[in-house]
Order: C-alpha cells, then sequence, then structure tokens
C-alpha cells in the first residue's frame, strides 16, 4: 500500500523528509512535489529501485531515467566527460527547469540509462528535492510522477489515486502549477532540443550560440 504525507513543500518537516530518506534507502519509491510538478524519486545505484520505476510508470526500459544532482560538481562524478557546453547550461539555468543529457560514467548503472550509456541530469529549485539528496548525499533519479501516456501529476492526491499500490510513499505538497523541465542532448556536435518546456529552444541558442 501507499503512505500518504502532507507536508508543506516550502518548510516540509524533517520527521516528513527522513521517512522519505529512509523509504529511498531501502530501495523504496516516492512521489514528491519538485519545481516540476510532482516526480518519483529513487537510488539510481539500486537496481531493484530503477526496476520499480520503470514498472510504476510502465515506462519502456529503452529510455533513460533522469536524475536530480545537488549541483555541478555532482555532475562531474556522473558524466563520462563534461562538453564545454555544459558550464554555460549549468551557470545561466540552474537551479531551474532545464535537464542537460551528457555522456554517462560508468559508475551509472546502465538499466539507469535505459541501456543508451547517456545520463540526464537537473539542478531543481526544489526544497524538497535539495533536502531528500542532502540527507543520502547522492544523486535521485527522478522521473514524471505518471503512469506513461498520462499527463504528470499537479498534486499529492492525484499521484496518490493514479498511483496507489505502485509506489511506496506520496509526500503531498498541494499543486504544483507551470510549466515541466525541458530538456537539451549535448552530446553531439550540434546541440538538439529534446523537450521544450519552460526553457524555449530560443533560450538556450542565446545562452549557447552567442557563446560559441
Amino acid at each position: 500500500m501507499t503512505d500518504l504525507i502532507e507536508i508543506n513543500p516550502l518548510e516540509p518537516s524533517p520527521e516528513a523528509l527522513d521517512r522519505a530518506a529512509e523509504a529511498i534507502r531501502r530501495g523504496k519509491v516516492v512521489a514528491v512535489p519538485t519545481d516540476a510538478l510532482y516526480t518519483l524519486v529513487a537510488d539510481p545505484f539500486s537496481l531493484p529501485a530503477v526496476r520499480q520505476v520503470y514498472q510504476a510508470k510502465g515506462r519502456e526500459i529503452n529510455r533513460a531515467l533522469p536524475m536530480l544532482v545537488r549541483d555541478a560538481l555532482m555532475v562531474e562524478e556522473l558524466a563520462r566527460e563534461i562538453s564545454p557546453r555544459f558550464p554555460l547550461l549549468a551557470r545561466k539555468f540552474w537551479p531551474g527547469l532545464l535537464t542537460i543529457i551528457l555522456p554517462a560514467s560508468s559508475r551509472v548503472p546502465l538499466r539507469a540509462t535505459g541501456n543508451t550509456g547517456r545520463l540526464a541530469v537537473r539542478q531543481a529549485r526544489s526544497v524538497v528535492a535539495d533536502a531528500l539528496i542532502s540527507r543520502l548525499n547522492q544523486p535521485l533519479v527522478a522521473t514524471s510522477a505518471n503512469i506513461s501516456g498520462h499527463p504528470t501529476c499537479r498534486s499529492g492526491i492525484e499521484v496518490f489515486g493514479l498511483m496507489d499500490g505502485r509506489v511506496d510513499l506520496v509526500l503531498d505538497g498541494g499543486r504544483c502549477e507551470g510549466l515541466g523541465a525541458s530538456t537539451v542532448d549535448i552530446t553531439e556536435l550540434d546541440w538538439r532540443m529534446i523537450k521544450e518546456g519552460a526553457v524555449s529552444a530560443d533560450d538556450l541558442a542565446d545562452c549557447l550560440d552567442v557563446n560559441e
């Protein structure tokens, strides 16, 4: 069964955060509010946890799972190489609504990359996400809280109604409004917008093309 805990997303209780962190340590999947709607978080280094995320969403196993990180320094531990474009994007858009795709290092389980060898990372502007990453001292799998093909849930109650029995815990911080995160791939010679959300292609071009 899925548990539901109400929180203030700007001032979450230490007890709720501790419970969520402990669930993640035990390989469980937790739904939390972030700056990009509700997100499923889990331990990317635990293959059972990664498997449960795919099962909870009904997600194809050849699609990588994005990760939330503390900062750009944490990315250096996860990426095989850092493109010169990465610091330009991170300085301008992080913390915020941009996911950046890089080549994954061997430290990242291939299963978590959807067997693609690519890493999708973001530093969120989220008190809850930051607190969990700090408690666990590691990145977190962070994929939209929905069943594949369904809209991303905007409230903890929606997550609970859709995913009861699929995830272990929901931190209900009320409604999340606004656009989701954008995704850019900088692994090739030319950068590519994979998904447009809060950050537009023009925003990326202004950042990257002007500096190249």
